[in-house]
């Protein structure tokens, strides 16, 4: 068994996104096929609950859609370059002896991550980005920033392609990690949802305000 979360975006009160958990048999294995299996099981834990319209945002997702809402899919524009966003996160880590690293922000996602995993020194301890230092609290905010921002010049497309209200990454155990791709579209449609996007998509400290602590 294993226990994942279900995020569901809210237009109103004090969360940006409501979070609910469930339990659902586990496929172990890395072939493509278990994952999709564990995919469809959490997705029906969440329909005997009641919540239906799920998507999985993840390179394992049934539904292009959710394939082209993966951090590994998105790019993002760094001083009017488009960058995969995932290489930028990676490139914009700063640990204790190294970093950043912005050359690997062109590279592929894999590659810029098994770059980090080779040259890393130290506990990381900020980011760095656009001549700008970015704190590691709360723990999910720059991440899900640089999500946010990489789609917001898809809104208008957005409003109109997804019709979903539910959202999982199967692959996200909050036990392990800590940025989630599914928690941050959450959240990117809240805000478009509270007329609060643009705002948020400039302003870091904004946004950060509006996460609880992690």
């Amino acid at each position: 068994m294993a226990t994942r979360p279900v995020f569901l975006p809210t237009e109103d009160g004090p969360l940006l996104v409501r979070e609910r958990s469930f339990d659902f048999p586990w496929s172990s294995g890395f072939a493509e096929v278990q994952k999709k299996k564990n995919v469809r099981a959490l997705h029906d834990a969440a329909y005997r609950a009641g919540i239906d319209g799920l998507l999985e945002i993840s390179s394992k997702s049934d539904e292009e859609l959710g394939r082209k809402l993966s951090a590994f899919s998105l790019k993002i524009d760094i001083g009017g370059q488009m960058l995969p966003l995932e290489s930028v996160y990676q490139g914009a880590k700063v640990f204790r002896e190294s970093g950043p690293f912005t050359e690997i922000m062109s590279f592929a996602p894999r590659e810029a991550k098994r770059f980090i995993r080779e040259n890393a020194q130290g506990d990381l301890i900020r980011f760095h980005l656009l001549d700008r230092d970015f704190p590691l609290s709360p723990k999910n905010a720059f991440y899900d920033w640089l999500y946010i921002r990489s789609l917001v010049a898809h809104s208008d497309w957005i409003r109109r392609k997804v019709p979903y209200g539910a959202f999982t990454d199967v692959e996200f155990n909050p036990e392990k990690q800590v940025n989630c791709q599914a928690r941050a579209f959450a959240e990117y449609l809240s805000l478009q949802h509270r007329s609060m996007l643009e705002r948020a998509a400039d302003d870091f400290d904004y946004f950060a305000s509006l996460l609880s602590p992690i």
